[in-house]
Order: structure tokens, then C-alpha cells, then sequence
């Protein structure tokens, strides 16, 4: 349990100190909340945005980080991430298309980050066999690729 004076958090309420024990979840959670309120003035102080909220045209908030995307950029970003979604989902289905060596190669490559001499320990290869078969499958993933941009289906 913490000890807090609620006249330097609530000042105009309380003109004189009232102390309260809180728990200490809610005594860091006060803190927090300070810390977001001064750096809140810092960015303001920062931008010499010292004029009112009230006035609605958006200078304030946009110099400080603060204005919210409008409806046509949210439409813009779902899209997007649509787009993004489907190509993933398109990239996974021409990766079946590899042999499983190379899909297994590709995927420890990239995927999961796997360095090429650490495939290759694993597989009791040579480095240069398990780059050989990662490039002829990236060779194969760009052909798709090209072909796929070249029929209008990208």
C-alpha cells in the first residue's frame, strides 16, 4: 500500500493536502498517468501549441501526433491489409508448388531465419547444396510471380 496526496493530483479540488492509501496498482497506474499528462505538455511546449482545442481545425492535435485517420484513409488501410492478406495467402500456395526440399529449405531460410550453414549442419549437407536449392526455388517463385504480374492477376 502507497500513500498519495490527492491535492497534487487533484488541485482544484482539494486546496488542502488529503492523504489516501491506495494499492500499488493504483498508485502506479496514478504514476503512469502523470507521466502521459507531462509529456503531453512537453509536446505542446515542443510545437508551440499553445493555443486552445477548442478552435477545431486540427492544427494542434496533428502537431502533436495526436489526429485520428479519417474514414477514407481506414477504408485505404483495411484494403490494404487486404491486399497484403491475399499475397501472403498466393505466396503460400506457390510454395506448395516447390519440392518439399525446397519448401523446407525456403521456409527455415526466411520464415524462421535459419542461417544457411545452420540448414545444411541440420541436414548434414553442404552450405552451397542448400543454397543451390533455395535459389533454384526462389528462381521458381519468381517465374510465378512474373507470369502471374504479366496476366493481370497481381
Amino acid at each position: 500500500m502507497k500513500t498519495i496526496n490527492l491535492k497534487k493530483l487533484y488541485f482544484p479540488h482539494y486546496s488542502k493536502n488529503v492523504f489516501v492509501e491506495v494499492s500499488d496498482e493504483v498508485a502506479e497506474a496514478l504514476l503512469l498517468m502523470q507521466r502521459e499528462e507531462n509529456n503531453r505538455r512537453r509536446k505542446v511546449y515542443y510545437h508551440k501549441a499553445y493555443y486552445s482545442l477548442d478552435c477545431e481545425d486540427g492544427i494542434e492535435t496533428a502537431a502533436i501526433g495526436w489526429e485520428q485517420p479519417s474514414p477514407e484513409d481506414y477504408m485505404i488501410e483495411l484494403e490494404e491489409q487486404a491486399a497484403q492478406e491475399d499475397m501472403i495467402r498466393k505466396l503460400y500456395e506457390w510454395l506448395d508448388e516447390l519440392t518439399p526440399v525446397q519448401r523446407r529449405r525456403i521456409h527455415a531460410r526466411y520464415m524462421l531465419g535459419m542461417k544457411i550453414s545452420d540448414i545444411a549442419a541440420l541436414e548434414q549437407i553442404t552450405p552451397g547444396q542448400v543454397s543451390d536449392s533455395i535459389r533454384g526455388g526462389i528462381k521458381k517463385l519468381r517465374r510465378r510471380f512474373l507470369r502471374q504480374k504479366q496476366n493481370g492477376k497481381l
